[in-house]
């Protein structure tokens, strides 16, 4: 029998990939009554004081790497804070909940090329192909119609802006990330990530919203699936697969993330797809399979300086 850290190994993926999932259409709901920002820094604040109140009663560090938990505090801002900021930001202007999930997964490109600068990792020919692939799926069911002026509803320059600032903020924090942050507490880090996300949510929010927040259903069991199951189990879990594996490999999960998404929007909201989409969304499923499969891992070209 496989022992228990193989099998943690191997589901880790599977579960990763539902329980982010399942923030998409909690960004719906969340929004459906509160300002997007203002309803993320509750939310942060939230995790931020529960994760610190485990670390400093329970836990009790002895020596805190301050320098980590420094460069943990800006990872928060860039993972959480404007990553989550674009995509309830573009979900609350009308787009849909499964494209904005789709376009969140231009994220493991993104992380690529950064990891190339950053990290002097350079991928296989086959890894690039696959990802272009990807990315091929991803425009057929933004623009079904081939056409770059007739856009799927609610997919407009502002909202497509704001959700490719996602992908774009996550991959450079999970570079950052990978490079800065080592050997810090996982829950150390955590509690650091989401204190930074809150804070830059909180100026967001005093900058650009009017603090709207309505204590509907749906408001309140959004806020408590967002902080009890993704801001603390499945951002742990993804701060694990990262440590386990190299930035392009982890970042090759969050492929299969919308196919996920799109379906449970599809079941909760009625957001249907056509054949075109339909053809996308399976050209992105069958390009993770094989970037699985058969795309060789990034390699080092040279050892990164300390």
């Amino acid at each position: 029998m496989p022992s228990s850290d193989s099998l943690l190994v191997r589901l880790s993926p599977i579960i990763f990939v539902f329980l982010w999932a399942t923030g998409y259409p909690a960004a719906r709901f969340g929004t459906s009554d509160a300002d997007p920002f203002t309803f993320l820094c509750v939310r942060f604040a939230i995790v931020a004081l529960l994760l610190s109140l485990y670390v400093v009663l329970i836990m009790r560090p002895r020596q805190p790497d301050w320098n980590q938990i420094g460069h943990s505090l800006i990872i928060g801002v860039l993972m959480q804070g404007i990553y989550l900021g674009g995509v309830f930001f573009a979900v609350s202007r009308g787009m849909p909940a499964g494209i904005a999930a789709l376009v969140v997964a231009l994220q493991p490109f993104l992380t690529a090329i950064a990891a190339i600068f950053v990290l002097d990792e350079r991928l296989s020919l086959k890894r690039t192909v696959f990802f272009l692939g990807a990315l091929f799926g991803i425009f057929m069911v933004l623009f079904p119609d081939f056409d770059f002026a007739r856009a799927i509803p609610g997919v407009t320059p502002l909202t497509l802006a704001s959700a490719l600032l996602s992908p774009l903020a996550i991959s450079i924090g999970a570079v950052y990330q990978k490079r800065c942050v080592t050997s810090l507490n996982l829950w150390v880090a955590t509690a650091a990530q989401f204190t930074g996300a809150a804070i830059i949510m909180g100026v967001m929010s005093l900058l650009f919203e009017d603090q709207t927040l309505v204590w509907t259903p749906a408001t309140f069991w959004s806020l408590v699936w967002l902080v009890v199951v993704l801001s603390v189990g499945a951002v742990a879990l993804l701060m694990y697969l990262i440590r386990q594996g190299n930035s392009s490999s982890v970042a090759s999960l969050f492929f299969l993330v919308p196919i996920v998404s799109m379906f449970m929007t599809w079941l909760l909201f009625n957001e249907t797809i056509n054949l075109v989409q339909m053809i996308g969304s399976l050209i992105v499923v069958v390009c993770v399979a094989l970037s699985s499969r058969y795309g060789e891992a990034a390699v080092p070209n040279k050892v990164p300086r300390a």
